[in-house]
């Protein structure tokens, strides 16, 4: 039955409400397990599909591997280089979609530069080249416009110095310039598809874990205060990421550790584009340094496989920093050291088991059903979320012969998307506008005409943001504020800095 379109608006009163309602009201459509970008993709899916949907998360939206991204919504220079143009394609058409539709308020077109030396190898440039002319083509047969996402071209040793600034001007022979779509931030694109998903009825609720699934129903456990919630849901979805073979044995994954540095912009020379350094001895893999808004720059990644159970929280080895800084210091003039390193990251890909090395394990995604009747989906990437989120519900909606309304989130946009004109013309500080769409003028409205509310802690980030993490973004404590709500909290100084107005944040409003 198709439920009423509700507020956007996630926080702990209705945490308990839903949970609540669901104790009251345990039958349910579908149960989505997994508050990553794919399962807050599924439950947007179900929801606006008309199906009753109860989205759970052990942890807080975007806990895992959504938040440790290189932030790049991308068609996948790589792929195209391994010949793997079904997924390249497939990624430039949901890139299409995230970028005119779903979410233009959170991707704007990011300029990326491969410098060539001399004796960086004709070959290798030319196969560089060939490989941007291809995702060009990809970007026009997907449907999107040079306005939007503008073609390669060619730039010589003085226009590339001018974008990098930082990079070894000793045998320059200038660069190859491409744009791909650069995220504000990854885990906001997850907290906004989790409240369009509320908004279009979706029970969003986070701590809370499945304690048991069986084909009789599911047992889920609320994790602040260890009660169990016996909930009867038609179909089920495992959408759990590198955990999946927790829900589902019969998945196979190979876990990919993908590590990120945090760098001051100024040991880059704050640079106008992205980095890109081919692999030493490789044409398909790449390492990027990416400016962001605040900054800082994101440099990464590696394609580490790893062994043993996944990390909650992955940490991040000396020898994948010691491996960045190498393959970034062959192409810049001053060579980056550990000092320069205020932060980092790493994130696990789910990767499905194959043969070879994890940097040769398919980047596709699968969907399959269980004796049980759950739906697993796992694999991919964050830019084809929507794609494997559809799906996925295509095949519940076959397996449990559900009565549901065709797919519609090609058509409908996050909380705070709006036309670019639209955007230009609020009245709300253009970084608010950056990082909330048509929500900034929301955000200035929680200062409540109070200035300090809308005076930078650190990072830009304002109290006025922190308190609309709480009262809007269902952020519950300090960690969600500081880890996924904002950033600060990856370098260690800037969240020592911002932990304060975080707990007065969270006494205001809560």
């Amino acid at each position: 039955m198709r439920q009423h379109t509700r507020s956007t608006s996630l926080n702990a009163a209705r945490r308990a409400a839903d949970l609540a309602d669901l104790e009251a009201r345990p039958e349910v459509d579908v149960l989505v397990v997994g508050g990553g970008v794919t399962g807050a993709g599924v439950a947007l899916d179900t929801a606006s599909r008309g199906l009753s949907t109860v989205l759970v998360e052990r942890e807080d939206l975007a806990f895992g591997t959504s938040r440790w991204s290189s932030k790049l919504v991308h068609g996948g220079l790589r792929y195209l280089a391994k010949g793997q143009v079904g997924i390249a394609y497939e990624s430039a058409r949901e890139r299409d979609v995230l970028m005119r539709v779903t979410a233009p308020h959170l991707v704007r077109p990011m300029p990326m530069v491969i410098p060539v030396h001399r004796g960086t190898g004709l070959a290798r440039a030319l196969f560089v080249r060939a490989g941007t002319g291809m995702g060009d083509l990809l970007r026009i047969l997907s449907g999107t416009p040079a306005n939007v996402l503008p073609g390669p071209r060619i730039l010589n040793a003085r226009q590339t110095r001018r974008l990098l600034p930082a990079v070894r001007t000793e045998g320059l022979l200038g660069g190859i310039l491409s744009f791909d779509g650069q995220l504000v931030d990854d885990a906001r694109l997850v907290v906004g598809i989790a409240r369009t998903a509320a908004r279009e009825g979706a029970r969003i609720i986070t701590r809370c874990s499945a304690d048991s699934i069986s084909a009789d129903g599911a047992v889920l456990r609320d994790e602040t205060d260890g009660r169990l919630l016996p909930v009867r849901p038609r179909a089920v979805v495992n959408a759990t990421g590198v955990h999946a073979d927790a829900l589902d044995p019969r998945i196979r994954l190979s876990p990919s550790r993908g590590t990120h540095l945090v760098l001051d912009g100024a040991a880059l020379g704050n640079p106008g584009a992205a980095l890109t350094v081919p692999l030493d001895g490789s044409v398909s893999r790449f390492v990027f340094a990416l400016p962001q808004p605040d900054g800082r720059v994101f440099a990464g990644l590696t394609d580490e496989p790893v062994d043993g159970p996944a990390e909650r929280v992955p940490r991040v080895p000396q020898q994948d920093v010691d491996f960045l800084l190498e393959q970034f210091n062959r192409a810049l003039a001053t060579e980056l050291t550990r000092k320069d390193v205020i932060g980092s990251f790493a994130g696990l890909r789910p990767l499905l088991h194959g043969d070879g090395t994890s940097a040769d394990l398919s980047r596709e995604h699968s969907v399959s059903v269980a004796p049980n009747g759950t739906v697993t989906v796992v694999g991919g990437k964050l830019t084809t979320y929507r794609a494997m989120a559809e799906e996925a519900v295509d095949a519940l909606v076959r397996a449990r012969r559900l009565a549901a309304g065709p797919c519609r989130t090609r058509e409908v946009p996050l909380v705070g998307a709006a036309p670019h004109g639209e955007l230009d013309a609020l009245d709300a500080p253009r970084r608010l506008v950056a990082r909330y769409g048509a929500e900034a003028v929301d955000v200035v409205a929680e200062a409540g005409g109070d200035p300090a509310l809308l005076t930078p802690v650190v990072c830009g980030i304002t109290p006025a943001e922190l308190r609309f993490g709480v009262r809007h973004e269902g952020a519950l404590n300090v960690a969600d504020l500081l880890e996924r709500r904002t950033r600060i909290a990856l370098v260690d100084t800037d969240r020592d800095l911002a932990e304060a107005a975080a707990k007065e944040a969270l006494a205001a409003v809560g």
